[in-house]
């Protein structure tokens, strides 16, 4: 009996690495997405054209996406804020881009400096642009929980920009919980009512491990019918924007986690186990998945068997 697929993007190498105080050479992005892809993640979001003063970690995105060129079966991606980084995107050859929405104000002022509807103006043209041009988007409701600066987010806001940017023509919408607020029963608040009204297929959902729900709330969202998540490698993560935003929920603790439940992620779990090892090494601060020390000597143990 064939398994359900669950999809992971593994937003490491941009989301992961833009907080961290050691920043990487582009040889060592290009090598931690290598070994990402090695591990068989289908979805990986590669960098992010954003100003090199405002997130030094993100400088030379362009040099990661030309040197990785095409990665066969892989969709490699990158976040954009504006028209100039899509512009940027484009002539470093990426074909998939994430922009991100706001479900407050505080948040977006604070990380575009820009208005909820400023913000939302952007991405329209974006959209637009990316459809004449063949380009996917998938557009990220920042804030969909719970705002460091506006506090708690209603769920009916959330909801009503994912519905209006469905039917602008993202490919996708991923409702994160930027700074990790999010409980599992608010997971199903935001999304039961949604995914009765369009459906899961072009739903996605982001979650920080700020309290320690991470895992618990990708569980919440797999019984509402979400099957796309993104999750960080080795926990790596963090918003320089988003005052009290941890590490994003491990990959490997997600994997883990539906690969037991009986759900197919086409990710080699050995192999996976050595990307987060890499990215501890490079990093020098990722903390790596909370179920790694059982998963290392469990793999060996079922290896030797």
């Amino acid at each position: 009996m064939s398994r359900e697929s669950v999809l992971i993007n593994d937003v490491g190498p941009r989301d992961g690495l833009q907080n961290q105080s050691k920043i990487l050479t582009v040889a060592e992005r290009v090598a931690l997405i290598k070994a990402l892809a090695d591990a068989g993640m289908r979805y990986i979001e590669t960098g992010a054209f954003v100003s090199p003063r405002a997130v030094p970690a993100m400088a030379g995105s362009d040099d990661v996406a030309t040197t990785l060129g095409q990665l066969p079966g892989v969709t490699l991606s990158a976040l954009i804020p504006n028209a100039r980084g899509y512009e940027l995107a484009r002539a470093a050859g990426v074909n998939t881009v994430a922009m991100v929405l706001y479900a407050s104000e505080g948040m977006a002022q604070r990380n575009v400096k820009m208005s909820m509807a400023e913000a939302e103006a952007a991405t329209c043209d974006i959209l637009a642009r990316a459809s004449a041009e063949g380009v996917e988007v998938i557009a990220t409701v920042a804030v969909a929980y719970e705002c460091p600066f506006d506090g708690q987010t209603d769920p009916a806001v959330a909801r009503d920009i994912a519905a209006r940017f469905l039917e602008q023509g993202a490919s996708r919408i991923v409702f994160a919980d930027t700074i990790g607020a999010a409980n599992p029963q608010q997971v199903r608040q935001l999304l039961d009512p949604l995914v009765a009204e369009v459906g899961a297929e072009r739903l996605g959902a982001h979650f920080h491990d700020t309290r320690a729900m991470g895992v618990a709330n990708v569980f919440a969202a797999i019984e509402s019918g979400l099957r796309y998540f993104d999750a960080s490698i080795a926990g790596l993560g963090g918003c320089p924007f988003a005052p009290g935003a941890t590490g994003n929920v491990a990959t490997e603790d997600v994997v883990m986690m539906l690969e037991q439940m009986g759900f197919d992620t086409g990710i080699d779990l050995d192999a996976l186990i050595a990307a987060s090892d890499l990215a501890e090494e490079l990093t020098g601060s990722a903390p790596g998945g909370r179920s790694k020390r059982w998963l290392k000597p469990w793999l060996q143990k079922q290896a030797a068997s």
